[in-house]
């Protein structure tokens, strides 16, 4: 007797109920797949995020390094965002979100974190008082450049250099902030004050000091800190070249250690209250502390501009040599060195011929 005929149904082959079982797991893993995220959202499983565009008004600031979980735990406490899931998703389907810049940036309260993502990319969000400072300045100069990008009016920023305490000098700056106020391009806080401004330039230098161990090394030249930041002043305003800053902080120290006056016109024209021109010989009789040419021996008084990194470097790590004097020699502000007096005099000579004195 057939044993299919006994119970009344046909059995499929076994391959067949197998392809059949596969059939209805595959399109139960793509409904899964394709309607997961939308499944979810309907049954409030999703990060809870806001709709819209927000509204109102509100600063935050994205450090340098933030990632995007660290932007998106500031939008949440600011209530920008309504979780920090939302926007950390929001970030991870938009590869743009890698772009995104430090800085300040207004945005609306209670937004979207697709809204809030686009407003961060948007240039015209930041909120920046931007300021680029360049090597050499001045304090009165660098005060000026702040008061222009920040709107901070220059009286208050004067004001603030007057009570140096409060900027957090280096206890042997001695209450000097020429030199201190370090060079380099900033981005302030739409509330921020003189004092915080400068105190932040103040951090800055204190930042580079110590990554370049300024005191150890002063120690190794048997000088103190603040006369490094002194020599790396002057280099600032005398070498032309950043690779002469180390050769012209090297005839410094050994100007020094000979007991040569400096002779430095850079020096000279902080004296007279400038920064460029000739000088005179009314101006080289003129007795001021930074008179270098005339009655000053060993360094000046105070720094006379603000060093960067470069001259930084280079007062505290000069180059190896016996140079005693340096005269431009060529236009491209190539200097010529040497330890001898005679030769520095040829060279000097040649320069003036050349047109280049």
């Amino acid at each position: 007797m057939d044993r299919r005929a006994r119970g009344g149904r046909r059995r499929l082959p076994k391959p067949v109920g197998v392809a059949v079982v596969l059939l209805v797991l595959a399109g139960l893993l793509a409904v899964i797949v394709l309607g997961g995220r939308s499944l979810l959202s309907g049954l409030g499983g999703g990060p809870e995020d806001y709709s819209g565009d927000g509204s109102g008004e509100v600063t935050v600031e994205v450090a340098e390094g933030d990632t995007a979980g660290d932007i998106a735990t500031t939008l949440a406490e600011a209530d920008v965002v309504a979780s920090r899931a939302a926007f950390v998703e929001a970030a991870a389907d938009d590869t743009r979100s890698r772009g995104i810049q430090p800085g300040f940036y207004v945005l609306r309260l209670q937004m979207s974190s697709d809204a809030a993502l686009d407003l961060l990319l948007d240039p015209a969000s930041r909120s920046v008082g931007r300021v680029v400072v360049p090597e050499g300045l001045r304090v009165e100069q660098v005060l000026e450049r702040v008061s222009e990008g920040t709107g901070i009016p220059l009286a208050d920023l004067q004001a603030a250099v007057a009570a140096p305490d409060q900027l957090g000098l280096p206890d042997y700056a001695d209450g000097n902030v020429e030199g201190f106020l370090f060079p380099a391009t900033y981005e302030f806080a739409p509330d921020a004050t003189a004092v915080s401004v400068l105190s932040q330039m103040v951090d800055r230098f204190e930042q580079e000091a110590q990554a370049l161990g300024l005191a150890d090394a002063a120690d190794a030249l048997g000088v103190t800190p603040y006369e490094v930041v002194v020599v790396a002043s002057l280099v600032e305003r005398e070498a032309r070249l950043p690779g002469e800053f180390g050769k012209v902080s090297r005839v410094i120290y050994n100007r020094l250690d000979e007991g040569i006056q400096l002779g430095i016109d850079a020096t000279v024209l902080y004296g007279l209250g400038r920064t460029s021109g000739g000088l005179t010989a009314s101006d080289l009789a003129r007795e001021t502390p930074y008179n270098t040419r005339k009655n000053v021996q060993g360094l000046p008084p105070t720094p006379i501009s603000s060093p960067g990194t470069a001259a930084l470097t280079a007062a505290a790590q000069p180059e190896e040599g016996d140079w005693l004097y340096y005269v431009l020699a060529n236009a491209d502000g190539t200097q010529f060195y040497t330890e001898s007096y005679d030769e520095f005099l040829d060279q000097k000579a040649q320069s003036e011929r050349d047109g280049l004195l």
